[in-house]
């Protein structure tokens, strides 16, 4: 039965010479119903690994590159991608795929089809290949030699609602970052002046010239109100950039000056993620999408920082800090109050603890939460340091009219800074003194260290 469907199929994309063009460009836009059912069942099928090898065995991937090549219909398009997508989740199949650079360069072709579904079925089968150590390497290769796949994922990520085809996607480059410096730096820097993209007929169309971080952004709003996990990534492909100078520069040195990306973030922390009437065990569920976002907050707010330091050495005099927008109260009370249900979920990682002593797999996965909880404090500390030290007496009056600065979220603040942060702590000190001298001295008491 199944290798009567790869003959069909071949039958489909070879119609004999002497039967009449089912379309004007003699191929069919259309299945008929009983071979999408059954090649649908092919699909579900090769989800197994024997009928994987059995279709290997029977040069379905040969089979199927005849189809991208001459079919004109997306449903069978997107019905082969994810048979093979099915079949590279098996190792050997995976690495005779990926070895197939015929095949590579046709599937990287598939990324600029105009058919969503097919899109997402490309990027899962490209996912899947990317995610096996043996061949990872052969896709960052093909995909750094291949400049149009650049063209395509920007295309797709700044104009597509389709969240799920966002959510795959943005798996997929938040992959090809994590595995290849060399390629993230090609895409922070490409720009391109003629592009070719996807379109509906033979002829190629013209895309925009791509920025990598518009595109990023404009993906991360589609998907945070459908998809957290979505967002989860996409706010991880920004803190990818910031880990080269490159990255951080193609952030703060947009035509916005990089207000577009503070603007999203800030809207996340202050307004989405971890509020005050969540309960504190949220920041357990949220802690790797708030550690992305504050690492980039924070590597903003440092470029912006040495940017105006450096303009002061210049001129010589004191200039105001013209990215006063970072120093906003409510972002200061945000990051204390992340900090404020980190203290009450390790309080409760400590009870549940010695309540898990005999059971080994608890304690495992607790330490990792352990673990990922450690670096958004860590996070959250470096920002907030930074931030403290930047405040105006204004921002401070600001701040207690507003009720984020109090004695509880000062010593909250002051308890996690000290004593890595002690001249942050002592530079802020020094400046609340000027607006507030009572909560001050009443702080210096509660921390006798910053009196010496």
């Amino acid at each position: 039965w199944l290798f009567s469907i790869l003959t069909r199929l071949i039958e489909v994309i070879s119609p004999e010479k002497t039967e009449p063009p089912v379309s004007p460009e003699g191929m069919q836009t259309e299945l008929d119903e009983e071979m999408e059912n059954d090649i649908c069942k092919v699909w579900d099928m090769s989800m197994d690994e024997d009928v994987a090898l059995f279709l290997q065995e029977f040069n379905a991937p040969d089979i199927f590159m005849g189809v991208f090549a001459k079919s004109k219909c997306p449903r069978l398009t997107e019905i082969c991608v994810g048979i093979l997508g099915n079949m590279a989740c098996f190792q050997d199949i995976c690495m005779s795929i990926s070895k197939d650079e015929n095949l590579g360069q046709v599937l990287l072709q598939r990324l600029c089809d105009s058919d969503s579904p097919t899109l997402l079925e490309t990027s899962r089968l490209l996912l899947t290949c990317l995610s096996q150590p043996e061949v990872a390497n052969v896709w960052v290769e093909r995909i750094r030699e291949n400049p149009s796949v650049y063209d395509c994922v920007c295309f797709i990520m700044s104009s597509s609602t389709n969240v799920e085809l966002l959510v795959k996607v943005g798996e997929v480059v938040d992959k090809l970052f994590d595995l290849d410096e060399e390629l993230m730096l090609n895409w922070i820097k490409n720009s391109t002046c003629q592009s070719v993209g996807p379109s509906v007929d033979d002829s190629p169309e013209e895309l925009p010239d791509f920025k990598i971080v518009p595109c990023i952004l404009e993906a991360a709003k589609q998907v945070r109100s459908d998809n957290p996990e979505g967002l989860d990534v996409y706010m991880h492909i920004l803190q990818l950039l910031t880990t080269v100078d490159e990255g951080i520069q193609a952030i703060v040195q947009a035509p916005d000056g990089g207000k577009e990306t503070w603007s999203l973030l800030y809207d996340l922390v202050c307004h989405e993620l971890c509020q005050p009437d969540d309960p504190p065990i949220i920041v357990q569920e949220q802690k790797t999408v708030l550690a992305s976002i504050l690492s980039v907050l924070s590597a903003m707010f440092a470029s912006q920082t040495e940017q105006e330091y450096t303009k002061m050495r210049k001129s010589n005099v004191k200039l105001p800090f013209s990215s006063y927008f970072m120093l906003d109260m409510p972002l200061i009370g945000s990051l204390i109050r992340i900090l404020q249900y980190m203290e009450g979920c390790g309080k409760r990682s400590v009870e549940n603890s010695k309540e898990s002593e005999q059971q080994e797999t608890g304690r495992a996965d607790l330490n990792e939460e352990d673990f990922h909880l450690k670096i958004l404090k860590d996070i959250c500390c470096e920002l907030l340091s930074n931030m403290l030290q930047e405040l105006t007496k204004e921002n401070m009056l600001e701040g207690l009219h507003q009720g984020h600065l109090n004695e509880q979220t000062c010593s909250c603040a002051f308890q996690n800074l000290l004593p890595l942060y002690s001249t942050s702590v002592e530079s802020f000190l020094e400046v609340l003194r000027e607006a507030d001298h009572t909560l001050a001295d009443s702080l210096e008491k509660r921390f006798p260290s910053l009196k010496v």
